[in-house]
């Protein structure tokens, strides 16, 4: 068998070894894996070398070789305004609420912020071409995004942006339920009629900016999502 296949031969074998094993997982060593296909060192850390490159693996300087976090990239996050542009609609929106609150437990947690933290809670109904289309309740650590209830602006991503925090990956969550008279009533929807819950907990690399938690009239959007295996 020639060097190069030895190589790949080694590497698929230490990618399937690890499948599965958490972040920080030891690698097997270069001795172990010499000793057992039979090859120069050199072939080995080809191998590895591979897969580190790969984000499957990661050094650790002293350490060793371990099994790599799963990586984050940028997703191309959009907030609602830009959204709607690029559905061809104008965006609008009316703030119901813009106050200061503490952090409780769980928010405290979500934002990575200590309980009591003076965060904003900026709930708004949001419209494109005049209709309703979904309320948004949005929760920012004050600290990170000072004078923003004083100056509250017509695209928070946009605001972010300039100052250095905008979005660059989110946990997204969706769930499809009926919607609460409260909601049903400021969408301009039938009692309990559909809606689509989007709950978001966007970052600006490893900096939480923004949680928020949106209910979409379930006749009034669709959710487009682009996948890549």
């Amino acid at each position: 068998m020639s060097r190069s296949l030895k190589h790949v031969t080694i590497r698929e074998y230490v990618r399937d070894l690890v499948a599965g094993s958490a972040p920080g997982t030891a690698a097997p060593s270069e001795r172990f894996l010499v000793d057992r296909f039979g090859v120069a060192r050199m072939t080995v850390r080809q191998a590895l070398d591979a897969l580190v490159g790969e984000g499957v693996l990661e050094r650790v300087p002293g350490r060793g070789t371990f099994v790599a976090a799963p990586r984050r990239t940028a997703t191309g996050v959009l907030g609602f305004t830009e959204e709607m542009a690029r559905r061809g609609m104008v965006a609008e929106a009316r703030t119901l609420v813009a106050e200061r609150v503490p952090a409780g437990a769980r928010l405290a947690v979500a934002l990575q912020v200590a309980p009591g933290t003076s965060l904003v809670r900026w709930r708004r109904l949001r419209m494109a071409d005049g209709r309703p289309i979904c309320l948004t309740e949005t929760y920012l650590v004050e600290q990170r995004v000072p004078g923003l209830v004083e100056s509250l602006p017509d695209s928070l991503y946009d605001d972010l942006d300039a100052r250095g925090l905008r979005p660059t990956w989110s946990e997204d969550v969706l769930a499809a339920c009926a919607a609460a008279p409260e909601e049903a009533a400021l969408l301009e929807a039938p009692a309990a009629s559909p809606v689509l819950r989007h709950d978001r907990r966007a970052s600006a690399q490893e900096v939480v900016v923004e949680v928020s938690r949106t209910v979409y009239r379930g006749d009034h959007h669709a959710v487009s999502l682009l996948l890549r295996g």
